[in-house]
C-alpha cells in the first residue's frame, strides 16, 4: 500500500467520503515508488514510536481515519501531526530523516561521459587518476581527468537513491507544514502518490 502525506489549513478539512480540497494544499514531491517512501521512514521515530508503526496505527487501528481522501485511489486521511503540540517532535523527525539520508548516501564518485556516444563512466573519488581509456561502446578515447568530469554523484543503487530523495522531500515538507501551522495528514491507497507540489504562498 502507498502512503500519501499532505497538509492544508485546519479550516479546510472535510470528513470522509468527501475529497480534501486541491487549493491551499501542500504535498511532498515523492518518487513514484511507494516502497521507497515506506523504506524512507524505516528507523525513524516520532514521539517515541517508529514512524511507520504510528502511521499503521492511525490508518489500520481500532479507530478508522475519518477525514477526507486526498484523491482517487486513496482512502480516508488521519492526522499524523498537529501544530503546535507536535511541532518539536515533527522537526526532530525531519532532522532524523536527513541524518539517515546522509549516512546512507554512499561513496562519492566522479562522472565522465563519452563525447561520441554519451556512455557514462564513474570512478570513486579516492581512485581517480588522470588516465585515458577507450570507450567500451564506441572506442573513442575518454580522458578521465578531474578537470573534465561532469561532477560528483553518489555510488548507490537507484532504489536507495529514491529512498534518500524521499527522506529529503519528507523532511522539507514536514518543516514547511509546521511553519505554516497546518496539520499533516496521511492516507493510504493502492497506487503511488502523483508527483505534485503545492504552489500556494507561505502564510
Amino acid at each position: 500500500m502507498a502512503f500519501r502525506f499532505l497538509a492544508l489549513p485546519a479550516h479546510r478539512l472535510v470528513d470522509f467520503p468527501n475529497t480534501l480540497p486541491d487549493d491551499e494544499r501542500l504535498e511532498p514531491e515523492l518518487p513514484p515508488v511507494h516502497e521507497a517512501v515506506e523504506r524512507a521512514l524505516a528507523g525513524a521515530e516520532f514521539r517515541d514510536l517508529r514512524a511507520r508503526d504510528r502511521i499503521r496505527a492511525l490508518l489500520q487501528g481500532d479507530r478508522p481515519p475519518a477525514l477526507g481522501s486526498p484523491g482517487k485511489g486513496f482512502g480516508p486521511s488521519a492526522v499524523f501531526a498537529q501544530p503546535p503540540q507536535d511541532l518539536p517532535a515533527l522537526l526532530r523527525l525531519a532532522d532524523e530523516l536527513e541524518q539517515l539520508a546522509k549516512r546512507e548516501a554512499g561513496e562519492r564518485a566522479l562522472v565522465w561521459k563519452c563525447g561520441q556516444c554519451n556512455a557514462r563512466y564513474a570512478v570513486p573519488v579516492a581512485l581517480v587518476r588522470q588516465v585515458s581509456i577507450r570507450c567500451e561502446r564506441c572506442g573513442t578515447p575518454v580522458e578521465l581527468s578531474s578537470q573534465q568530469s561532469l561532477g560528483e554523484e553518489a555510488l548507490i543503487d537507484p532504489f536507495q537513491g529514491a529512498v534518500n530523495n524521499s527522506r529529503h522531500e519528507l523532511a522539507t515538507f514536514f518543516r514547511e507544514a509546521m511553519a505554516r501551522g497546518w496539520p499533516v495528514l496521511v492516507s493510504e491507497g493502492g497506487a503511488p502518490a502523483p508527483r505534485t507540489r503545492a504552489s500556494t504562498p507561505a502564510v
